[in-house]
């Protein structure tokens, strides 16, 4: 007997099949056969059946399902120690011939150790062939379907891609129409889908069905997410226009998009784009340097995600693309920065950031590759984006901890502290240049001071000296001091304020936190502030004031927790200074 979980959670002998009724042992079985030969822990599992509301005995209700799961075993015949207790949780022992899903996988690692198209396409129809349908749709888990169907249909996605792309490669374009028609429909954001069935139309003779389809696929991605097809629908729609012949796969003078194998021995990178540049003057954070390329580069197995956060202006972005510049070769098979935010500020939506994704080509299960997610604002809007495969890499920035994100995939939180007085000192004397610094010591550490030791605030003031270069630094000290958080800001570039930066970061939180944060930077602790403390400051009870303090924690505003916190002197002063006069009264 086997277990098939690509479409409906099913029993099979591999003549009859037992598809298993919707019911909570169906939920845990489907919750550990998606993490075959893995310890699901009891938190998770208990999630995975009841979502938030847990009964008292969910506990005991989980190990009802399990005594009822091995007596199904039993009755169709397997082993009874399929599901294994182990300490913190369950596993299910499972191999490529009794999962279907491993059976996926293996056939796709096997596609792209391929050289020969013909064979990769072999291995990649086996493996599609055993989806069979809506994944899950006997299991009654809402947890589940959130959270890891997305992620088990990138892995279908990335598979018929490539099917595509072989069979247009091969000169096959009538046999892939229908195919691609059914796939184009299923999922018109995809903009690759819609790339292969317009190629594969012109190539057959139908350019004015080509020119239709390019045209319905931009007016979909203008009403839905407010985007023009990418550049590579866009050159395929001018080489159609001017009746240019397709190489296999793309626009003239364009090879086709390959992953796999084919796309290392061609040369061409798996991502059409890559990361900004590190800056040339990083200095600073040698300490979170060497841990996070540690964790990074490290070899074992698995997937690895890294949350580095911190309040805004700290220097999470300038962190990640050092990081990510240390260990180019390490990521030689691809990186990529995804934004989180359009130019105006306000965030891009999932889909619209999974359909990025798709165009940024990150793809090739068997390649290692680094993305960047950057400036994350809350777990849902990355949920679907998160990789599974082995050596792939995901570092995010974000404001917030995503801590219940860690819990449910995975992976690590790294919180960034403004620069040491020392670390702040070396970027001005960089950034200022070693003699002018030297001839101002005290005045170059009275403005690290003032900027709060956070780099954001540290490079503004810098830009705005070396455009002064006979301003002494001194003077400059005393003209910020006059208006502190008004004068932190260039002119020329919006962004480049802690004013702006700290305000819209403020008023995105809820405004009984942002009230509550005034509130406790008002108050007369300017050091360690403990729970009982600022419970008296908020006017609230300590349960109540506890889950306020460990939100603002959270969201970057304050330090510590559990019981004890404290306040970034820049923050501090902003909230009291720069932030306007608002009200205090917090909501029951």
């Amino acid at each position: 007997m086997s277990f098939q979980i690509l479409g409906t959670l099913n029993l099979t002998n591999g003549r009859d099949v037992a598809v298993l009724p919707p019911a909570k042992p169906t939920i845990l079985l489907a919750a550990l056969l998606l993490h075959p030969n893995t310890v699901v822990s009891v938190d998770s599992l208990l999630g995975a059946i009841w979502g938030e509301q847990q009964p008292a005995s969910a506990k005991a209700a989980l190990q009802t399902c399990v005594l009822r799961l091995r007596r199904l075993f039993a009755k169709h015949g397997i082993a009874g120690n399929a599901i294994e207790s182990v300490p913190g949780g369950y596993r299910v022992v499972a191999d490529a011939e009794t999962l279907d899903l491993l059976r996926f996988r293996r056939l796709i690692r096997r596609a792209g150790q391929e050289t020969d198209p013909e064979s990769e396409l072999h291995s990649l129809t086996e493996g599609l062939g055993l989806w069979r349908g809506a994944l899950l749709a006997n299991v009654p888990s809402d947890v589940l379907c959130r959270d890891e169907v997305p992620r088990l249909t990138e892995e279908w996605l990335r598979a018929s891609e490539r099917v595509h792309d072989l069979k247009l490669l091969l000169g096959r374009c009538r046999e892939v129409l229908p195919d691609l028609w059914r796939t184009a429909r299923s999922y018109p954001g995809h903009e690759r889908f819609a790339e292969q069935l317009i190629e594969a139309l012109y190539r057959t003779g139908r350019q004015t069905e080509a020119l239709i389809e390019y045209r319905n696929v931009k007016q979909y991605l203008l009403a839905e997410l407010g985007l023009d097809p990418g550049p590579s629908l866009q050159r395929l729609e001018v080489a159609i226009l001017r009746g240019d012949e397709l190489t296999p796969g793309g626009a003239a003078g364009d090879g086709p998009v390959v992953t796999g194998h084919a796309a290392r021995t061609a040369g061409t990178p798996p991502l059409t784009a890559s990361p900004p540049m590190a800056t040339s003057d990083f200095t600073g954070r040698a300490a979170d340097v060497t841990l996070l390329t540690r964790w990074l580069g490290d070899d074992r197995p698995g997937p690895r995600t890294i949350v580095l956060t911190g309040a805004p202006g700290i220097g999470k972005t300038a962190l990640a693309l050092h990081v990510a510049d240390q260990l180019r070769a390490r990521f030689a098979a691809g990186r990529a920065t995804l934004r989180m935010r359009r130019p105006d500020g306000t965030p891009r939506t999932p889909a619209e950031l999974t359909a990025e994704l798709v165009r940024l080509r990150v793809a090739g299960a068997q390649d290692p590759a680094l993305l960047i997610l950057d400036d994350v604002l809350d777990a849902e809007q990355i949920r679907g984006l998160l990789p599974v495969e082995a050596g792939r890499r995901v570092l995010i920035t974000s404001r917030m901890s995503l801590t219940g994100l860690v819990a449910t995939h995975g992976g690590r939180v790294h919180r960034l502290d403004p620069f040491t007085d020392d670390e702040a000192v070396e970027l001005l004397t960089v950034l200022l240049g070693p003699d002018r610094a030297a001839t101002e010591p005290d005045a170059v550490r009275q403005l690290a001071a003032l900027c709060g030791n956070f780099p954001l605030a540290l490079r503004i003031m810098a830009a705005q000296l070396q455009v002064r270069p006979r301003t002494r630094i001194a003077d400059c000290v005393t003209w910020l001091r006059g208006d502190r958080f008004a004068r932190m800001s260039l002119i020329d570039d919006p962004r480049m304020s802690i004013t702006g930066t700290f305000g819209a970061w403020l008023d995105e939180l809820d405004p009984r936190l942002s009230d509550a944060l005034v509130r406790i930077a008002r108050c007369a602790y300017q050091e360690s502030m403990s729970l009982a403390d600022l419970a008296g400051v908020l006017d609230r009870p300590v349960p109540a004031a506890g889950q306020i303090l460990e939100l603002l924690a959270d969201a970057g505003a304050l330090e510590g927790g559990s019981g004890t916190y404290t306040m970034h002197e820049l923050v501090r002063a902003f909230a009291v200074d720069g932030y306007g006069e608002r009200s205090t009264a917090l909501a029951v």
